[in-house]
Formats: structure tokens, C-alpha cells, sequence
């Protein structure tokens, strides 16, 4: 069992101007309900404002959705800021309303993974578990 300092911290935000976030809460709960560390941080969150939780928060990884069809500017945006700052070993992984044509140009940008509609909360739990590393794991 990990210990309080050695949990997966993931900052899981909702970009932009989305106002929908039912589908985002249920990944966030299904994540803390799996033992990680979770920040939601609210609707209408800037790029900015993600990446500098992210870094206060010592995350391990970012989780984006977007339904708003931003995906291409946000997503991007986000990664190139943690880069700025230094903070590219953030895993940034994302999900939403995001079609199949843009998901392999979201990977060649450093999105890790992309989780569409249809994404189980088990398949998301166990790809963060084998791919996003700990503080101390």
C-alpha cells in the first residue's frame, strides 16, 4: 500500500469554456476511489491557471476533458506551459468529446492518452496505475 507521501497526486481540470462536467467528476471519483490523489479543479479553467495547480500541487499527472471541440488549442497549450516551467515530466492524459482523426496528432504532441465516450473508469484507473509514476513509487 502506498503511503500518504508516495500517492499518484493527478489534477484532473476542465479547459475553457465547457460548462459540462457530470462525465469529469465521475473519472475524479473513480480515480480518489482507487487510492489516488485527485484536484478537481472546476470548470472554465485556463491553461495557466491548470498548469500552475499542476506545479503547486506537485502533481504526477494532468487529466483534461474537453466536450467543447477545443481540444486542438487546449490540450497543446497546456503542454507547451509545463515545458516552459519545467515541468514536462507531468503525465498529461485527457478525454472527452474528441474525434478519432485528432488523436493520433494529440499523442505526437505529448498527450499520453486520450479516453473518448465509452471509456470504462477501470480501463482509465489501471492506464494511470501503469503509467504515471509516483512521488516515491
Amino acid at each position: 500500500m502506498q503511503t500518504a507521501s508516495s500517492r499518484i497526486r493527478i489534477v484532473i481540470a476542465k479547459p475553457g469554456l465547457d460548462g459540462h462536467d457530470r462525465g469529469v467528476k465521475v473519472v475524479a471519483r473513480a480515480l480518489r476511489d482507487a487510492g489516488f490523489e485527485v484536484i478537481y479543479t472546476g470548470l472554465h479553467q485556463t491553461p495557466e491557471q491548470i498548469v500552475e495547480t499542476a506545479i503547486q500541487e506537485d502533481a504526477d499527472a494532468v487529466g483534461l476533458s474537453v466536450l467543447s471541440g477545443a481540444h486542438m488549442t487546449l490540450f497543446p497549450r497546456v503542454l507547451a506551459l509545463l515545458a516552459e516551467r519545467g515541468a514536462d515530466d507531468i503525465v498529461v492524459f485527457g478525454g472527452g468529446i474528441i474525434p478519432d482523426p485528432d488523436i493520433p496528432e494529440l499523442e505526437r504532441l505529448g498527450v499520453a492518452a486520450v479516453f473518448t465516450p465509452g471509456a470504462t473508469m477501470e480501463s482509465i484507473v489501471e492506464w494511470v496505475r501503469s503509467n504515471v509514476a509516483g512521488a516515491n513509487a
